[in-house]
């Protein structure tokens, strides 16, 4: 008998295409001899599509695979519920006497950003005991969070680049310390991200306080943390991680930007097939440092309390 995964993406984050691309890879190399799939999409304004729905978000072919197992779902308003008498996705408005409730064996989430990868949906699936992939509300919560991981990182004794946070508000009140303060601990160049949110969305590269301020005003648009790196002449490496209490990492890759005018890999530059950059498996380093960022890795991941899969990002300075 076939498990029955239900594929959630979408959501209410900035990332909300990023998501629908990710859920068309996953969808399409889920292996059909074994899982059953029910695609599970958010729209941008927060509503739960019933799958039916959720099918029109994705490219043509991968609705194709999709097309008979979902032909026949009702197409009412749906929902997962934070309730273990109803572990599958839900009809809103299903009258007495028809089936209310399609269940799932697991669910894998695929959304990006808050909302979604920040801990949670994750809260709503344990709330409601429905297994899913990936990490658990604490891991998914400080992994979203790029201040308080690196305090985690910093306190498992991993090597960190320079940054400061700050508040919106204490940027709206008292801009004038925050942009003292990247000056006195962090200089220029350096980048300015939302705290929260991944995909490049909202980061930017500032060489001076105007463009501090800019970059600023941008992420602040995102997100009411913003976090201030350092700018490092590096090369930008990837490992992921895999596993439960005893996770393994994988060879490690290198993102090669070939354009050298590029600052850094923004959101064009990884998404919309430029050219101008390369994904290298495995990275051209030395076994010796293959084995240290294999054993960071796994640190990171354990510093979290990760489980299931991640990605864990390296800057290697040259």
């Amino acid at each position: 008998m076939k498990i029955r995964i239900g594929v959630i993406f979408g959501g209410r984050s900035g990332e909300h295409e990023i998501s629908i691309r990710s859920a068309k890879t996953v969808i399409e190399q889920i292996d059909r001899d074994k899982y059953d799939v029910v695609p599970i999409a958010i729209s941008e304004e927060g509503k739960w599509l019933n799958p039916i729905e959720a099918l029109a978000l994705l490219p043509s072919p991968t609705q194709e695979l999709l097309t008979k197992e979902v032909g026949n779902f009702p197409r009412e308003a749906v929902a997962l519920l934070g309730d273990t008498s109803f572990k599958g996705l839900t009809r809103l408005e299903a009258v007495d006497g028809e089936e209310r409730t399609s269940l799932l064996d697991v669910v894998f989430p695929v959304l990006h950003g808050t909302f979604g990868e920040d801990g949670t949906i994750q809260g709503l699936f344990e709330m409601a005991d429905i297994p899913y992939v990936g990490c658990g509300v604490l891991a998914s919560a400080c992994g979203m969070d790029k201040a308080v991981m690196k305090t985690l990182f910093r306190d498992a004794g991993l090597p960190i680049c320079r940054y400061v946070w700050f508040l919106r508000s204490e940027w709206e009140r008292a801009g004038e310390a925050a942009v003292e303060q990247v000056k006195a601990k962090i200089g220029f160049p350096c980048f300015v991200k939302p705290a929260n949110l991944g995909s490049s969305v909202g980061v930017s590269r500032a060489d001076d306080e105007i463009s501090l301020r800019e970059a600023v005003e941008l992420a602040a648009r995102y997100d009411r943390k913003i976090i201030v790196e350092e700018a490092l002449d590096m090369r930008e490496i990837e490992c992921a991680v895999m596993g439960n209490d005893e996770p393994r990492a994988s060879l490690p890759g290198e993102y090669v930007i070939k354009d050298e005018s590029k600052k850094f890999l923004d959101y064009t530059e990884k998404y919309d097939g430029t050219g101008n950059n390369d994904f290298v498996v495995p990275a051209p380093i030395s076994e010796e440092l293959t084995r240290k960022i294999q054993e960071m890795a796994i640190r990171a991941f354990k510093a979290i309390d990760g489980a299931g899969l991640a990605r864990v990002d390296f800057f290697l300075r040259n």
